[in-house]
């Protein structure tokens, strides 16, 4: 178990580069043409050749099963805003009633990719998330009830909280610094407490970080924490460290909330509910094999070290 453990660590490795990955779309709409603005984060392409037209080789615009032809597109790198930007404008055949979309961002990007789209016809506001679980959707720019979108928000969290490796490499690394249930409760608490706190701060706040420093900060979460079960076995006060911990994983679901103008409450209820049960998981598996505690701790600190330097380098 042990070496398996290992070796899945091991192998999330050269993902880590990537592991918060987050784009943004807007599509309005008027009669039978659409414009499509997009905003990618430099660090996502570097890997891509020709990053504008395989951004638009993987995002397509149909109504009634016709797809809409792209007339032009025009991208750019900013590096004030360190990000890519595009333009572009589609023709259908017909005035558009029911906006479909195909988007597989995460097919060219990383599978843990998440594309937040807003999209406008005759001043009604719709939206959708696409990652690589989702990659299609229908847009019907009918304003849906609140009980439905407070439960799309809250599958949202959940989501979110489940897909992302930065979270779910924390969430282990807290899990095996949890010495005991009653610590791990405690740790549990402080990190959710912190998480919301900083998630709401920055949401009704005026500051807003890069996502290369979320990302960055995310990573040293991971390898501080697993340097205090190696280096600090006897630690006491661990939940305070979560705490403080949680406050960079919360500006992450800040930025989610904030990109996708949804509600911080359904979508922090689902966050909160995911990560406390992965939680519970992952402490019962350390509970099972005590003796993968340090192994797993060392595991998680190259990984967080690596990544690390992979985004700094990046």
């Amino acid at each position: 178990m042990i070496r398996l453990a290992g070796a899945i660590l091991a192998a999330a490795l050269p993902a880590a580069a990537h592991m918060m990955s987050m784009s943004t779309g807007e599509v309005r709409i008027q009669g039978d043409q659409a414009r499509y603005e997009l905003r990618m984060p430099l660090y996502e392409l570097a890997h891509l050749k020709q990053p504008q037209k395989t951004l638009f080789d993987n995002f397509r615009l149909k109504d009634g099963g016709a797809e809409a032809r792209l007339l032009k597109h025009y991208c750019e790198a900013s590096a004030a805003q360190d990000a890519y930007l595009c333009r572009a404008e589609y023709q259908f055949a017909a005035p558009v009633k029911n906006l479909e979309v195909e988007c597989t961002f995460a097919a060219v990007t990383v599978p843990n990719h998440v594309h937040l789209l807003r999209a406008e016809r005759d001043g009604v506001w719709d939206q959708a998330v696409f990652d690589f679980s989702y990659t299609r959707m229908k847009l019907t720019f009918a304003p849906p009830g609140r009980a439905e979108m407070a439960l799309s928000q809250v599958w949202s969290g959940m989501v979110r909280a489940a897909a992302g490796w930065a979270q779910l490499l924390f969430l282990l690394a807290l899990a095996l610094a949890g010495r005991a249930y009653r610590e791990l409760v405690a740790m549990t608490a402080a990190f959710l407490t912190a998480e919301c706190v900083s998630t709401l701060c920055l949401l009704y706040g005026s500051w807003s970080p890069a996502p290369r420093f979320v990302e960055a900060a995310a990573a040293l979460t991971v390898a501080y924490m697993a340097v205090e079960i190696l280096a600090l076995p006897d630690a006491r006060y661990r939940w305070v460290v979560a705490g403080a911990l949680g406050v960079f994983h919360g500006f992450y679901f800040g930025l989610f909330v904030r990109e996708g103008q949804m509600h911080p409450l359904p979508v922090l209820t689902g966050v909160a509910a995911t990560e406390i049960a992965l939680l519970a998981l992952f402490g019962w598996a350390v509970r099972k094999a005590p003796s993968a505690v340090r192994p797993g701790a060392l595991a998680l600190l190259l990984v967080g070290v690596g990544w690390f330097v992979a985004r700094l380098r990046g």
